[in-house]
């Protein structure tokens, strides 16, 4: 039976979730500036990458102070506790798990105290290695259950030499999906894996350096783009500026579901506006899947982009049929078994008064279980819609992401094991198409050979050991 603290929840149907990505990071240096908000805004902007836990660490120069709980930016932050986080430098996270549970024990930033100084690191992705790397620690010197705390207490227990150096010498050897930012007492650091799987760019502001897993975050801040962060490469960044290391060769893979689902439609990636693309993930999708309709409405809001696109290009008019509730789905109390079986209805209403008698075409992102878009369905026919035709901007979500997207397993993915014609008869629909591989690969303007399509085709870019992986590796090794 599940609990409601008022607090956190899953989206509407627990048993449906989207899928999440792992985490949103932060990092600024900047003597001067009020570093705790603007690590607060950044992650402000960074919220739909992770709502279950959120963290800031500073540093004035002697010590480093982290304070973190659950809950979102806006309900772990506030005037008073970021007015007592002074210094100039700052990293922040906002976490959705991936690996270990959601307790507080697992929010970031993670803190490593030597008796030289600390070291507080925040992650997004998902490493596929940690319990080989968890081996080299000593028994009992870690709490949590993250491959963040292990990267943090590997790098932090070698204060022989530098943080630089230690971080270059073991980053070759961490597998998976990263990209990092952390700070020692003085310093700033950000680093990104050799493929590159998520995303991490580097700003100016007027008095400093900011590090962030968007652009909408630079934004947000005032701070001005100056470039991606490259695959294998580490950034210091002290008062002689941003100096840059490469510790492995870049062999990119940017991930693909960030154009679909991850980032922020404000946000740039590769030199192109997310919400151009989207816009022409729509416009392959009506010609790779025309139908004679009435309306393109999107599922609000991760549809609209493409629905946009698809209303463009077949000229079918555009139009809002279904009302979302924008104060549901992260905040609200689990609902009673009566308000439940409404399901959908919490998030999500139909204008009868747009879709009565209508051939519609519903516009969505992806179809993960398919019971969010079973209901919709549904509710439309309810509403009087006359045709209910699904048309989907990613391909089918076949298999199961490793490196930093919680996806459903492979056995839940709906996709997985049936044909569309038959998720097409199980959602109820008149029709269903996808974009196809190709077509979506095409819109992002990037080669298929430099992006991880794993989730579509089951091809990981790398290797994975099925046994050394999942979401919960450290709690069932413990």
């Amino acid at each position: 039976m599940l609990k409601g603290d008022g607090r956190l929840g899953h989206d509407l149907d627990p048993h449906d979730r989207a899928p999440k990505d792992a985490c949103g990071v932060f990092g600024v240096w900047a003597p001067g500036e009020e570093v705790s908000k603007l690590t607060y805004y950044g992650l402000y902007a960074l919220q739909h990458r992770g709502q279950e836990s959120a963290g800031i660490a500073v540093s004035e120069g002697s010590r480093i102070l982290v304070y973190k709980d659950m809950g979102l930016v806006a309900q772990v932050f506030d005037e008073s506790v970021l007015s007592t986080l002074r210094g100039h430098l700052a990293i922040g996270h906002c976490r959705y798990s991936t690996t270990g549970s959601s307790v507080w024990e697992n929010a970031q930033p993670t803190l490593s105290s030597t008796e030289v100084g600390g070291l507080a690191l925040a992650h997004n992705g998902n490493l596929i290695n940690t319990p080989e790397l968890a081996q080299r620690l000593a028994p009992g010197s870690i709490r949590a259950t993250t491959d963040t705390e292990v990267l943090t207490t590997l790098l932090a227990q070698d204060r022989s030499r530098s943080v630089e150096d230690a971080a270059a010498e073991l980053l070759p050897q961490v597998k998976g999906a990263y990209t990092l930012v952390f700070m020692d007492e003085k310093t700033l650091y950000a680093a990104r894996d050799p493929q590159g799987i998520r995303p991490l760019v580097l700003g100016r502001l007027e008095r400093g350096w900011v590090v962030a897993s968007e652009t909408a975050a630079l934004d947000i801040v005032g701070a001005t783009f100056v470039r991606e962060v490259e695959p294998g490469e580490l950034l210091t960044i002290d008062e002689q500026g941003v100096r840059s290391r490469r510790f492995a060769l870049a062999e990119p893979k940017g991930c693909l579901f960030e154009y679909v689902y991850l980032a922020r439609p404000d946000t740039t990636i590769a030199g192109r506006g997310v919400q151009v693309t989207r816009v022409e993930v729509g416009r392959v999708l009506a010609r790779e899947h025309p139908v004679e309709a009435d309306l393109v409405i999107p599922t609000p809001e991760s549809g609209t982009p493409a629905a946009v696109g698809y209303a463009q290009e077949s000229g079918i008019p555009y139009g809002q049929g279904l009302v979302k509730n924008s104060y549901v789905g992260r905040t609200f109390i689990q609902p009673s078994q009566t308000i439940r079986q409404l399901g959908i209805r919490l998030k999500l209403n139909p204008l009868r008064e747009v879709v009565e008698g209508k051939r519609l075409v519903v516009v969505d992102d992806s179809i993960v279980r398919g019971n969010t878009q079973r209901a919709i369905v549904k509710m439309l026919r309810e509403a009087g819609a006359r045709e209910v035709h699904v048309r989907i901007s990613s391909p089918p979500v076949k298999w199961p992401c490793f490196y930093g997207i919680d996806f459903a397993t492979r056995a839940e993915l709906i996709a997985g094991s049936l044909s569309v014609e038959e998720i097409r008869a199980s959602l109820g629909a008149d029709s269903l198409g996808y974009i196809s591989l190709e077509g979506l690969t095409k819109a992002t303007t990037i080669p298929a050979d430099r992006l991880c399509r794993a989730c579509f085709t089951g091809e990981y870019p790398i290797p994975i050991d099925q046994d050394n992986v999942g979401k919960f590796v450290l709690e069932s090794k413990a």
